[in-house]
Formats: structure tokens, sequence, C-alpha cells
């Protein structure tokens, strides 16, 4: 087909909207993909690879977030120090009771491109355990089901 063009976005002219999630009871899986999907820009028909073109996200109620089955006691994360004996684990209820925003940024990271690119996207990730959000000013749209 000669003559057709393919849309390809321009950092400069991508216009950056923020959105407001309520992450009480919400399956913590699919949470993170959608998440995921609004940072790296899938969301959006302009969407290029290579460019940045996702949302911010601001995501609320952390400490709330539902885990199914017995994910709270026995699924884990683990830390390496790179020694003999240097290996750290803490369950998700761990995790949730002493640091409730360090469980969504890690899972939502896992779901990133490990690249510059992928880090630029995760710097647009808000996360606060309780109700409230110093992000007013940007006037966030709520966010009610997963359809975004």
């Amino acid at each position: 087909m000669i003559g057709t063009r393919t849309y390809v976005a321009k950092k400069e002219k991508v216009e950056r909207r923020w959105y407001v999630v309520d992450a009480t009871d919400k399956h913590l899986g699919r949470l993170a993909v959608q998440i995921a999907r609004v940072l790296t820009g899938k969301h959006r028909p302009g969407y290029t690879p290579h460019v940045d073109t996702g949302d911010f996200v601001v995501v609320v109620n952390a400490e709330k977030v539902g885990l199914t089955g017995k994910k709270r006691e026995q699924s884990k994360f683990y830390r390496y120090s790179g020694y003999p004996g240097g290996l750290k684990s803490r369950t998700y209820g761990e995790v949730i009771a002493r640091r409730p925003a360090h469980l969504i940024e890690k899972v939502v990271w896992g779901m990133l491109p490990k690249t510059k690119l992928g880090r630029a996207m995760y710097k647009k990730l808000k996360v606060y355990a309780g109700g409230a959000h110093p992000h007013a000013a940007q006037c966030p749209e709520p966010v009610e089901g997963f359809d975004w």
C-alpha cells in the first residue's frame, strides 16, 4: 500500500493526563496490569513503543488492596545482598503492614520494561497508603472499573 503513513508520536507533543485509582478491595495483579497499561500509554490510540506516551497514575488506599487465597501469608518478596546468607524474605502481609505502597510499586515495576524508558514510566506512578494525596492541583480524574 503505497502512500499510507504510520502515526509516530513525538515526546514533545504528548499531553499527559492524571488518573486517581482507589485500590480498596481490588485484586493486586489485575490492578497492576491496568496501571502498567496506562503508564506505558497502551490505552491510547497513538501508542508508540519507543516514546513515553503514558499518563500519570495516583493510587490511594494501597493498604486495602485485595489478595486472593492465602497470598497474604504464603507469597513472598525476596531480597539478596550478594553475600552468603544474605537472602531475606517477607510475606505480602508483612510488606503491607510495614510499607503498603511498596507492594503495588514493586508489582507494577515488574510489568514495565527495564530500560531508560521503563524508568521514566515508573516515575509517573504515585502510590499512597491512605486515602489522601498531594496531587489535587493536577485535577486527576477518578477511575471506576478497569476499562480506561
